[in-house]
């Protein structure tokens, strides 16, 4: 356990590395995230003037405002490059050199993202969250709901990584990867509330989003979050909703791969 520990964390200290060789792309990042926030400013704030009231499906301007800040640092913290990945090792033939590594192709290609995670997190979200914080004056609650927050992320990067595992094993398949990654990418965007809050969602279509995998990415987190003190049984049923598709997602990937795998041809053949 202590050899494979030590493997795994070798992947991470090599994804932080690679992550700070490329800051520039790190700088436009931040450029892009600062328009992109502009933006859902002033689209949220003409909602909001048109609408003739402050509050609007129970959440006010700065409630939703807050929100989407917070889950655009989400995403750009969690995000990886699975798919992508996935479909440039098969049309290099790369995937013929990773499955023979002395470590399962699952596990090899989501501790190589482990690093990449790190470096997100204190280059993006802790400083994006540490601003809303101040500038908000307390709007931001901190207290057990940061321990629930933490918590409700690892198994939200877990799920998140084993989705996009499972669209990049489709890759295998369809051998093409842009049009059904940008599809993955709007259905995860859409239904986990990382573009508009599920509680904007009409009926009956938020109750069918709340039985999805994908608002446990990130609704759930930010849920957790912005709520100073939840009762224990609303904490254990999003825990418990996120550990359950944590497992369930995760078996699927492994299995799916695992059959997938007798249909791999490189280079024809």
């Amino acid at each position: 356990m202590r050899i494979k520990l030590k493997k795994y964390l070798a992947l991470t200290r090599a994804g932080i590395i690679e992550s700070l060789q490329y800051r520039i792309a790190m700088f436009v990042m931040v450029i892009g995230n600062l328009l992109y926030l502009t933006l859902v400013y002033f689209l949220w704030k003409s909602i909001y003037a048109s609408a003739g009231t402050e509050t609007v499906n129970g959440m006010t301007f700065s409630d939703t405002l807050i929100y989407l800040v917070l889950a655009t640092a989400l995403f750009n913290f969690m995000e990886m490059y699975t798919v992508w990945e996935i479909g440039r090792s098969f049309q290099s033939g790369k995937i013929v050199l990773d499955l023979i590594k002395p470590m399962k192709y699952h596990s090899y290609l989501f501790w190589s993202y482990s690093g990449s995670f790190v470096v997100q997190f204190f280059a993006t979200f802790l400083p994006t969250f540490i601003i809303v914080a101040l500038l908000t004056g307390g709007a931001v609650p901190i207290g057990m709901n940061l321990l629930w927050f933490v918590l409700s992320v690892v198994l939200a990067v877990t799920i998140n990584f084993s989705i996009d595992f499972i669209v990049g094993t489709v890759c295998l398949y369809t051998e093409s990867i842009w049009g059904i990654n940008i599809m993955k990418q709007v259905i995860v965007l859409l239904l986990s509330g990382a573009t508009i809050p599920i509680a904007f969602f009409p009926e009956p279509f938020k109750t069918i989003t709340m039985y999805l995998p994908f608002q446990s990415i990130y609704n759930s987190p930010l849920t957790l979050l912005l709520n100073g003190s939840p009762e224990m049984s609303d904490v254990g049923l999003i825990l418990g909703t996120q550990l359950a598709w944590c497992v369930v997602t995760l078996v699927i990937s492994r299995l799916f791969w695992k059959v997938s795998l007798k249909r791999i041809t490189v280079n024809g053949g």
